[in-house]
């Protein structure tokens, strides 16, 4: 029996070879630059001194120091009652003279009591706890505020990015191949 011819096929699938290294990536961002400047509030303040006024005139009239007007004024409403009053003295004093018939010595005695007793004028002002008037006024106090401030200055610096490409090779490690070996024919039959 004769064997039928065969042709044989071998095939050879094609390999490809990749050789692939990755890239680097480098990010730095550097700090912002921060900047902050201040302005302080200030205050001012302004009073004007405040005035004192003591009045003592009262207090001097009621020492007999006081204005020579208001002690002459007083000496003049009073005048007329001490007039009347030494004109009382004089016809009391002229009655005793004229007493003879009484015991004692009257010129004596009135040259004793004028001697120690004489009218008087009031000049003096009223003596009172109060004479001294004090007035104190105070000025108001003036205030200026300037509000203070912050300056705030911010630069934010951009990350900076560098990247490295890495290495792809795509290459073919194997060549497909087909190879046909035809069957052997034997001629000589």
């Amino acid at each position: 029996m004769s064997s039928i011819p065969q042709i044989q096929i071998r095939q050879q699938p094609a390999l490809i070879g990749i050789d692939a290294d990755p890239g680097t990536q480098d990010i730095r961002q550097p700090q912002a630059a921060y900047e902050m400047q201040t302005e302080r509030p200030t205050l001012e303040m302004h009073q004007t001194q405040g005035e004192l006024q003591i009045d003592q005139s009262r207090a001097w009239d009621a020492l007999g120091v006081g204005p020579i007007l208001e002690s002459m004024s007083r000496i003049y409403s009073q005048s007329k009652e001490i007039a009347l009053q030494g004109i009382a003295r004089i016809v009391e004093n002229g009655n005793r003279m004229a007493a003879i018939h009484l015991p004692g010595n009257p010129i004596a005695e009135i040259a004793k009591q004028l001697t120690f007793e004489h009218p008087e004028f009031n000049y003096y002002g009223e003596a009172a706890y109060d004479n001294v008037d004090i007035t104190y006024t105070a000025h108001r106090v003036e205030i200026n505020v300037t509000d203070g401030k912050v300056n705030v200055n911010v630069q934010v610096n951009p990350p900076e990015i560098s990247y490295n490409r890495g290495k792809l090779d795509i290459y073919v490690r194997q060549y497909a191949n087909l190879e046909i070996i035809p069957p052997q024919i034997d001629l000589k039959t």
